[in-house]
């Protein structure tokens, strides 16, 4: 579907769009906007539960949309939609030369590009639709790096779960595969797809581009339970300990306080001081500097308030330490298990 891939980018080269760098969620808000309440309402009910919330929430938030930028919106996504039709009706080579005839070969390439990128994801994200039990039995007889390819094009709660499942030695083996995967040539990748789809019915063929990376296994481990996130980092700090910094700055970022329940929020703020956490707050998210506030007394939480608004200007590196304090105690309430992190998978985390 297009308007997906339309969603997910930030198109900052090419088109009109591009010249006001506008992130994909908020084209999409533009867009859905601009076709009325009854239109939008039926391509809500095309997208996920995660999709429709970020996006309700970027409608909600929009502003500073001036008449030019919202043609530019409309105009790309016309554009992609047309080409999606292309590509439907007579396949790429087809889209290739009528997009050509239209925008000329370089601009071409550029739409083709956004449009096979989602053809190409489509095939391994249909894999979430599998069992969980029977896909698990399925890909650890597979390749450590197969298996870690196939992890990186699905949805990442299902792969964490996925992961979560592989013996401990397997998992190390994946993650680390993961996080150091580069590019697949399209060639390659059909070949994996081609003896997967002979294996597995259900799977779909397709194209492939850039996936994995450090970003993704952090992601991954986000969304995976403690164990699992324990013995992956632990052989990574042992056997790649730059690796496992870098993946651990990116697992839990201070605006991620928000996962935390209002019970893990009042432990985690008896740790920290108050000139820490003001300067922590200065220039963060609205949702957290909620969370954090509405956690504290009516006291307490104006006093924090009234030292950030008389606070002055301040160093953003100083701010970063300050939230990166804070990021620090999270981490380490919930090692020694007197906080919980919602989000993460296992169904023993909460007691209700």
């Amino acid at each position: 579907m297009a308007g997906k891939q339309f969603y997910k980018d930030s198109d900052k080269a090419g088109g009109k769009a591009g010249t006001f760098d506008i992130p994909g969620p908020k084209k999409a808000a533009i867009v859905m906007v601009a076709l009325g309440r009854e239109s939008s309402a039926e391509v809500l009910k095309e997208l996920s539960e995660q999709d429709v919330e970020q996006l309700t929430k970027e409608i909600a938030r929009l502003d500073g949309v001036n008449p030019e930028m919202r043609e530019a919106v409309l105009a790309e996504f016309h554009t992609m939609g047309l080409a999606q039709q292309y590509v439907s009706q007579g396949g790429i080579d087809f889209a290739r030369e009528l997009l050509e005839t239209t925008y000329g070969p370089a601009r071409a390439s550029e739409i083709l590009a956004k449009i096979t990128k989602a053809i190409r994801t489509t095939g391994f994200h249909m894999l979430s639709d599998i069992d969980a039990n029977q896909l698990v039995n399925f890909i650890q007889k597979e390749h450590p790096q197969t298996i870690a390819l196939i992890l990186a094009h699905m949805d990442k709660a299902m792969a964490a779960r996925l992961l979560g499942a592989l013996p401990q030695d397997l998992q190390f083996d994946v993650a680390q595969r993961i996080a150091t995967m580069e590019s697949i040539t399209p060639d390659v990748l059909e070949q994996i797809e081609q003896v997967l789809a002979a294996e597995m019915k259900d799977l779909v063929g397709g194209d492939a581009s850039e996936v994995g990376g450090v970003k993704s296994l952090a992601e991954l481990l986000n969304m995976a339970d403690r164990s699992t996130e324990k013995n992956v980092m632990g052989h990574l700090e042992r056997e790649n300990p730059e690796l496992a910094t870098e993946i651990k700055n990116l697992m839990f970022v201070f605006d991620d306080i928000i996962m935390l329940d209002d019970r893990s929020m009042q432990r985690v703020l008896k740790e920290v001081d108050s000139k820490v956490l003001a300067l922590a707050l200065k220039s963060a998210g609205q949702d957290a500097r909620d969370k954090f506030l509405r956690n504290m007394s009516k006291r307490a939480a104006e006093m924090i308030s009234e030292e950030i608004q008389f606070m002055g200007p301040v160093k953003l590196r100083d701010v970063e330490e300050a939230q990166q304090k804070i990021v620090d105690s999270v981490r380490r309430l919930e090692d020694a298990g007197e906080i919980v992190v919602s989000g993460r998978g296992g169904s023993d985390d909460i007691v209700v």
